[in-house]
C-alpha cells in the first residue's frame, strides 16, 4: 500500500492503491472461506484488530503486510449464508496515515474526482479507466462509487482510525455483478465492524458535499 501525505491545498495519496486492487483480483474467484474461517485477527503488531462484518470471514492466506502497513482479503464465510457474493479488501496504512482526512470530504472529493486521484484507484493506472460515480460522506467516513473499466462498479469506503488510514472496498466476484445499495450498505457494515472491533480509537469526520461525475 502506498504511503498517504497532506500536501498544501488538499491530498496526495502516494502511488500504491493498484497493488491493492492486483491483490483483489487474484482472490475474486474464491469469495468463499469454506465455513468457520477467521473472523477478527490483531495486525500491525496488535495496532489495529481487522474484522469482518456478519456472513463474511478473512480469507486464508491472502493476508500482506509491508512495514508499517497491511492488507487483508475477506469473503463469504459460506455459500450457504445469506450473505451478499463479494470481495473485500481491508487495507490499513502506516501510523499517522489518518492526518490525510483532515481536510474533510471536499478535499478528498477533489482529489477523487481528479486525474490524479482516479489513476491512483485505477486498475491499470489510467485516470480515462475509471468514472466515479459519487464521492460523499456517510456516517463519518467517506464513500466512493466507482467504476472501473476491469472491476466494473464497486465501492471503496475510508475511515481513520487509531491514527490511521483505512480503507474498504467490495467487489463482486470475478464475472458477477454488484448491486449499489447492497454494495454500499456492506462496506458501511465493514467499517463499523472495524469500529467496534477498536474502541476508542477516534474515527476522524469526514463531512463535506457529495461529488459526482468523473
Amino acid at each position: 500500500m502506498g504511503r498517504v501525505v497532506i500536501v498544501a491545498g488538499g491530498v496526495r495519496v502516494m502511488r500504491g492503491w493498484a497493488a491493492v486492487a492486483a491483490i483483489a483480483v487474484l482472490v475474486a474467484g474464491c469469495v468463499e472461506t469454506g465455513g468457520g474461517g477467521l473472523r477478527s485477527v490483531a495486525l500491525l503488531d496488535g495496532a489495529v484488530v481487522a474484522t469482518a462484518p456478519a456472513g463474511y470471514c478473512l480469507a486464508p492466506h491472502t493476508g500482506q503486510r509491508s512495514g508499517d502497513s497491511a492488507v487483508v482479503i475477506m469473503g463469504r464465510c459460506s455459500a450457504a449464508g445469506e450473505a451478499v457474493p463479494a470481495v473485500l479488501t481491508l487495507s490499513i496504512g502506516q501510523g499517522g496515515s489518518a492526518g490525510v482526512l483532515a481536510g474533510g470530504g471536499e478535499a478528498l472529493a477533489a482529489y477523487f474526482t481528479s486525474a490524479e486521484g482516479r489513476a491512483a484507484v485505477s486498475r491499470t493506472g489510467r485516470a480515462d479507466d475509471v468514472e466515479v460515480l459519487s464521492a460523499r460522506d456517510a456516517e463519518g467516513a467517506f464513500l466512493l462509487h466507482l467504476r472501473d473499466r476491469r472491476a466494473g462498479d464497486y465501492w471503496r469506503g475510508i475511515d481513520g482510525l487509531r491514527g490511521r488510514l483505512v480503507t474498504v472496498s467490495v467487489t463482486a466476484p470475478e464475472g458477477e455483478g454488484l448491486d449499489a445499495a447492497k454494495g454500499r450498505a456492506l462496506v458501511l457494515a465493514a467499517l463499523a465492524a472495524l469500529r467496534r472491533a477498536n474502541p476508542g480509537t477516534g474515527a476522524v469526520a469526514v463531512s463535506g458535499p457529495e461529488v459526482a461525475g468523473g
